[in-house]
Formats: structure tokens, C-alpha cells, sequence
């Protein structure tokens, strides 16, 4: 086992990526007061978010061929000569990368970092995953959707990982964020090797690379894009308890009729301390128990 320390995340490096969920934790929440109180918005821009050896290994790993599901975005201020790679046609030291991007840990440094409960990452990547802009390449001032259609779910937090090395200022392409009111530009970010911005999703937070790309021939833009979402509040008017039911069979002896009872009662309580009302789903069960 390889464990690497020269990150802020300290990742395992060994049958893919792995990291500790007391320590990712405990992270995002010693940068969750700076995260909260930056302008224009919630964001964070953190040098060194992975070990050196990681981000370098998603580097050596970038697909330079095209790949059966990309897509190349030519739409002028909506994206020019950006490429963006699906996880699902990477090697397997991508994907399992990805998996850690999606993993336990990851969200709860996320949400440590920024306070929103219950992140659900994006299984499909839509939109995100390896992003790749050449010369004259550009994405203009935007905020991004804020719900997944085909999730149903609010997107809540987005996170970028730059893979340049060697990035230099004369080749542009830094990230801007903008003012609420598109007055003027607040903060300008290079896209340098290892450097992550994490910032919320909201209706006017305003971000992009509006200005193409000045790269030498061959020197391309390349980044890790992900996207966190939280679920809608499920209504819950009659109090019914949504929790695991168990039901005997008719055939069942006596102690796991009663087992199943004794757990049926335990459900119920538990949807009264949640609701503050009595199951109506318990009752039907009740009914049909007896009659």
C-alpha cells in the first residue's frame, strides 16, 4: 500500500485510489469558514489537491485518440474546440479514479467543504468527466444548469481539476468568476497542474473561460470536471413510515410471527418520532394481520 502525503487529500495509491472518510472529513471542514465566506461566491481554489503522483497518473492517462462517446463542443461563446472524454471510454486507472470522484469520501469532503447534506454524485457524468480545449478554444461567462433532468435532482457543487503542467500565462485560458450583477470580474484562476476550484452551483454564479486559447500548437487545456447534486425533500403528509417492512409468510411459526410484529411496532415508532403521526401504511398492516 502506497499511501501519498504530499497532497491535501491523502490518498491511497494501491489497486486503484482510496481514501480515508474520518480524514476527508475532518479536511473540508477546516476550510469550510474560508469556502463560505469567498467572493464572488462559495468557492475554493486549493493548490496541491492530490498527491503529486495521482494527478500525474491522470495526466499519463488522458486519452489522446478520440473515444467512441466524445464530444467536441464548436458552439462560439457556448464552447469553441473543447473536447469532453466520457469516464466510461478511459482506461481502468480512470475509471478508478472516477470512482473515488464519486466515492463516500469524496462526498463527505465536499460536504464538509460546503456545507450542503446528503450529495449524491452524477453515475452518468453528464457534462462532466475529461475536458480538453485546444488553441483558439474558449467557454464563455455562464451558470451552469442547476437541475439533471434526467436525475431529477438539483446540482449543487461543482469541482475542477486542472492537469497542466508546465501552464504559462501567455497561453490565457484562466478561470474567471464574476460579480451576481455581471459587473465585473472578481477572480481570475490559471489552470496549473494539481489545482482544484470547488464552488456552488447557483442561479448567478457566473464563471467561464471567455478568452480563446493562445497555446502553441499541440498544448491543449485539460481538466476534471464533476458535479454533485442533492435530492428534493420527499413530502411525507400522512406520516407514513418509509422505512424497511417485514412481513411473515402464513406458514411462518409462531416466534417469527411475533418477531415480525415486534418489528413492525419498532417501524411504527419510528415514523411518529419522524412525522409526529401514526402509520397509516402500519394500520392497513394491522387490519390485514388480524382480519
Amino acid at each position: 500500500m502506497n499511501q501519498l502525503t504530499d497532497g491535501l487529500l491523502p490518498i491511497v495509491m494501491a489497486d486503484g485510489f482510496t481514501l480515508d472518510s474520518r480524514l476527508a472529513r475532518e479536511i473540508g471542514t477546516l476550510l469550510a469558514e474560508d469556502y463560505a465566506q469567498a467572493h464572488p461566491f462559495a468557492h475554493a481554489v486549493i493548490d496541491g489537491i492530490f498527491p503529486t503522483a495521482v494527478t500525474r497518473a491522470l495526466l499519463a492517462h488522458f486519452p489522446a485518440d478520440p473515444k467512441a462517446h466524445d464530444k467536441v463542443y464548436e458552439k462560439g461563446y457556448g464552447g469553441t474546440h473543447k473536447r469532453q472524454i466520457s469516464p466510461d471510454d478511459c482506461d481502468a486507472t480512470l475509471r478508478a479514479a472516477f470512482a473515488l470522484f464519486n466515492s463516500a469520501p469524496m462526498l463527505q469532503f465536499i460536504e464538509a467543504l460546503t456545507g450542503f447534506k446528503g450529495l449524491l454524485p452524477d453515475p452518468y457524468f453528464g457534462g462532466g468527466g475529461l475536458h480538453e480545449t485546444s488553441r483558439g478554444g474558449l467557454l464563455g461567462i455562464h451558470a451552469d444548469f442547476q437541475v439533471n433532468e434526467g436525475l431529477q435532482l438539483y446540482r449543487r457543487v461543482n469541482m475542477l481539476v486542472y492537469l497542466n503542467e508546465d501552464w504559462l500565462p501567455e497561453y490565457g485560458g484562466n478561470l474567471e468568476l464574476w460579480d451576481r450583477q455581471m459587473q465585473a470580474r472578481q477572480v481570475s484562476v490559471a489552470p496549473l497542474f494539481n489545482r482544484c476550484v470547488i464552488f456552488n452551483t447557483d442561479a448567478d454564479s457566473f464563471h467561464g473561460h471567455p478568452d480563446p486559447l493562445t497555446t502553441p500548437e499541440g498544448i491543449t487545456r485539460k481538466s476534471i470536471a464533476l458535479y454533485y447534486y442533492q435530492a428534493l425533500p420527499i413530502p411525507n403528509e400522512t406520516g407514513d413510515s418509509r422505512h424497511t417492512l417485514y412481513v411473515a409468510r402464513p406458514e411462518d411459526d409462531a416466534v417469527t410471527k411475533a418477531q415480525v410484529k415486534k418489528m413492525m411496532k419498532k417501524r411504527n415508532r419510528r415514523a411518529q418520532k419522524m412525522f409526529g403521526g401514526s402509520s397509516s401504511v402500519l394500520q392497513r398492516l394491522r387490519q390485514w394481520w388480524h382480519g
